[in-house]
């Protein structure tokens, strides 16, 4: 059975706020009281986004994440330069992770269903790079190379900046460690001659 529309708002409303919490103080130290509390809201309310506290997570980690690729897919479509639309996409990601705290990828990294679905996103993502990789080849903006070659290892540092790996060697935030991966990226696969303008 649908949900009904105002019911569905409020959920939608929770989620929005759950995201916000969770982006800036991660989850793993918040009970249900303590969620209630915090949105003042009811645990009626919370229990209408899902049914336990472990699923309420998950649905909030899932909302982030697809609201992020739905505004990162807009920002790509608004330019129809494929060199431009890889280093959109890359810069996008970056921007959007801006908001969330070391503490938030943390739990994430610590709660299996929550890090599936990170992993999920991450997988999506390298097949992006993927074939916008393979776009701006065909297009003739971007070098010839092996574009799956490229997903993979934006895969792997993707993952490493989850994992708190890079941050750990390098001291860059996520946020910033993507706008490296998209400089990283778009050195190897651009002229010389067209990355200084000359």
């Amino acid at each position: 059975m649908p949900i009904p529309g105002k019911a569905r708002m409020r959920r939608e409303e929770t989620l929005v706020q759950l995201r916000e919490l969770f982006l800036s103080e991660g989850f793993s130290s918040f009970g249900i009281g303590d969620l209630a509390e915090r949105l003042r809201c009811s645990r009626t309310t919370l229990y209408a986004v899902a049914p336990s506290k472990e699923q309420i997570v998950v649905a909030a980690v899932r909302s982030f994440f697809k609201h992020t690729a739905e505004r990162i897919e807009a920002r790509v479509a608004a330019s129809d330069d494929p060199a431009r639309r890889l280093v959109i996409y890359l810069e996008a990601v970056a921007s959007e992770l801006q908001p969330a705290s070391a503490r938030f990828f943390a739990d994430v990294a610590d709660f299996g269903p929550a890090n599936d679905v990170y992993q999920e996103n991450t997988r999506y993502a390298a097949r992006r790079v993927q074939a916008l990789v393979t776009e701006g080849v065909r297009a003739g903006a971007l070098r010839p190379v092996h574009a799956s070659f490229v997903g993979a290892v934006a895969a792997e540092i993707m993952g490493a900046i989850q994992r708190g790996t890079i941050q750990s060697s390098t001291g860059l935030d996520a946020a910033e460690a993507y706008r490296q991966l998209a400089d990283l990226v778009m050195t190897g696969l651009t002229d010389p001659k067209e990355r200084t303008g000359s």
